[in-house]
């Protein structure tokens, strides 16, 4: 591999091929860092502040390494992001002949089978619907890759695309009469044959979760993973390693059956009657959980007689349709198809319902429509390294937020990685400089019933200083009504609302408007990239600890109280820190970016622990005075 520094210093190539690129002696360090893993072996978990250039710090060693390597992303935006803008700048820069391919999970690729059945059958369609699946099919006789999110003028939320995408359950592989033109065939046969694959870590995990002997359903092997946005990883791979029964999986198996039924039976009414009764057994179960969306533990189903009633009846549904299936086998692909996931469904029932495995936690979670029944793993680091172990590779973890305090003991002990090597560099920004950190006085503790009240009066004099410009990040949904309710009349700023348009449309007119005031909840403290005077100022209103009442973090507590351990050291505050440093990092996105973080809860000064949360934050000028905040926005 050529000398690092002739690709990454003042006069190398990324300098004389990319406008704006700088030499940061952080991202050349990295980049160092991986090519030796890359060329060795081993694992390598790094932390790389933001603005060091990470991307580009791993690009360049994977591409120039002669090696097949996967590149994970934490959401399908930041793959794209990274297929189409970053990886072709530095190809480009490095004239190396690599082949590359993005790979997405199977639900972002059209399928043409299912088009096709959708538009047999459109009387079941809404009047949306109807709309465009017209446009869908006119674009998918030009599209090369399928890939949904070509189709911007029909958003990747859009209730047709479950209708014309396939899922593990309703595809029919190589039976189905348009698999020699399926989309996702044709992506997985590219991602064999490339040097470098871009992925997003639900696939990886998906693919991870597939069998016992690990990877090579859906991926190609390789001979490095790099795993960018790494901090998601204990979460995603906690949802694919368990096992989950939905209202979508069951509602989309009846309405394939009723489509299957009429193209290939059409002669058997009593099975047209059965599906529309599994329908109504279905949606009579979310009903029973109350309407509003929540989490809930398994222990509220068992003595619930009410929610158990409806359970049973939808299981003696799906068994009845099954029954049926498995009577008129041979009749179609379509309906066997349909007969085989009735069965998969009931065995997953039967397993959720066993309750026999101390290993797992039993939960559910409800939508405003529908539900979904879950188990997941009290811990996934045993299955996440024998899944690693299967596979001869190189591991490299990075992300701008994997340590607390300077140390990754926490994201390590969550996926098992021992013996890995360990490097944490810091952002190049010169945040003393650029940021004031304040923490405003008097604040009530955040249990007290007027707390919320008192950060949105708080909140009115910090926003009349900067001009609107500002993030308000809130904890909680109730939070943030709260303060939106109290905000609306009383600032002259736009104000954005989360829940009230998609995050990317919110986040574009923030954009523009350039004076706008944007509420939001988990979703944008991670994953929003506004440069510029734009986003001046970002408030937090609380520590963000995990709600004690999430089903899932409530029997990790436990198991962890069992074992002799201290859940809130070990596991709460690690996970709140990591999260206080994505909610931060919103503010501070270029060396040009000038911002005031306001973190309102007086716990971060007045608890021991708040030292944790301190250390891990950048070393922005610290204050207490609402008046420093004032002149610093009048320099600005």
């Amino acid at each position: 591999m050529s000398d690092l520094s002739e690709i990454f210093g003042p006069d190398g190539w990324l300098a004389r091929c990319i406008d704006g690129f700088s030499q940061r002696p952080q991202q050349q360090e990295m980049a160092e860092a991986v090519a030796a893993v890359l060329e060795r072996g081993g694992t390598l978990i790094c932390e790389a502040g933001t603005g060091t250039g990470k991307t580009f710090a791993y690009l360049v060693p994977a591409l120039m390494s002669g090696r097949k390597v996967i590149v994970s992303t934490g959401t399908k935006n930041l793959q794209d992001q990274l297929f189409h803008r970053d990886l072709p700048l530095v190809r480009k820069s490095l004239a190396v002949p690599v082949a590359v391919a993005l790979l997405k999970g199977r639900a972002n690729y059209l399928c043409l089978h299912r088009m096709e059945s959708a538009l047999f059958e459109d009387h079941h369609l809404t009047r949306e619907q109807r709309e465009q699946l017209p446009r869908i099919r006119e674009w998918s006789s030009a599209t090369d890759s399928g890939d949904i999110a070509e189709m911007p003028e029909v958003g990747e939320d859009a209730s047709i695309w479950p209708l014309v995408t396939s899922t593990t359950e309703n595809c029919l592989g190589t039976e189905c009469p348009s698999h020699s033109k399926c989309h996702l065939v044709e992506a997985r046969r590219r991602a064999q044959e490339a040097d470098l694959v871009v992925i997003n870590h639900h696939l990886l995990c998906a693919d991870m979760a597939l069998k016992d002997g690990g990877f090579g359903e859906l991926l190609p092997s390789a001979d490095c993973f790099i795993l960018d946005e790494a901090h998601q990883l204990p979460e995603v791979a906690g949802n694919f390693f368990g096992m989950s029964v939905s209202s979508r999986q069951l509602l989309d198996l009846v309405r394939d059956t009723l489509v299957e039924y009429h193209k290939e039976a059409g002669d058997l009414p009593k099975l047209e009657e059965q599906a529309e009764r599994l329908k109504k057994s279905t949606r009579d179960l979310r009903l029973t959980f109350g309407l509003e969306p929540r989490r809930g533990t398994w222990n509220e189903i068992d003595t619930n007689p009410t929610i158990q009633a409806g359970l049973e009846r939808l299981r003696s549904e799906l068994e009845n349709l099954g029954g049926m299936l498995q009577a008129m086998q041979g009749r179609g692909k379509g309906l066997d198809s349909c007969g085989e996931r009735c069965l998969a469904l009931d065995a997953g029932l039967d397993q959720l319902c066993d309750g026999s495995d101390e290993e797992t936690i039993r939960w559910f979670e409800t939508q405003r429509q529908g539900f979904r029944l879950n188990t997941t793993p009290l811990e996934i680091a045993s299955i996440f390294c024998s899944r690693m172990a299967d596979q001869q590779a190189a591991w490299i973890f990075t992300s701008a937020t994997l340590a607390v305090g300077g140390k990754f003991d926490h994201f390590s002990r969550q996926l098992g990685l021992v013996d890995a090597e360990t490097h944490c560099w810091s952002s190049p920004f010169d945040y003393p400089h650029q940021s004031v950190w304040y923490v405003p006085k008097g604040l009530p503790e955040p249990n007290q019933a007027d707390y919320n009240q008192r950060v949105a009066e708080l909140t009115i004099p910090i926003l009349e200083a900067s001009r609107g410009r500002a993030f308000l990040l809130y904890t909680s949904h109730r939070a943030l009504q709260e303060a939106a309710d109290y905000l609306r009349e009383r600032i002259e700023y736009p104000l954005l609302v989360q829940g009230s348009a998609p995050r990317s449309e919110l986040v574009e007119r923030f954009r523009e408007l350039g004076n706008a005031v944007l509420l939001g909840t988990s979703s944008f403290w991670e994953g929003v990239d506004v440069r510029g005077e734009a986003l001046s100022c970002v408030v937090i209103d609380k520590l963000p600890f995990a709600s004690p009442g999430d089903p899932v973090l409530q029997a990790r507590i436990d198991a962890l109280r069992k074992r002799g351990g201290n859940p809130f050291m070990e596991f709460q505050l690690p996970q709140a820190a990591i999260a206080l440093k994505q909610g931060a990092g919103r503010l501070i996105r270029d060396e040009k970016d000038r911002g005031v973080l306001v973190v309102c809860d007086p716990r971060l000064l007045s608890k021991p622990y708040g030292k944790v949360f301190i250390r891990s934050l950048p070393p922005m000028t610290k204050t207490q005075d609402l008046d420093a905040v004032r002149r610093f926005f009048a320099l600005g």
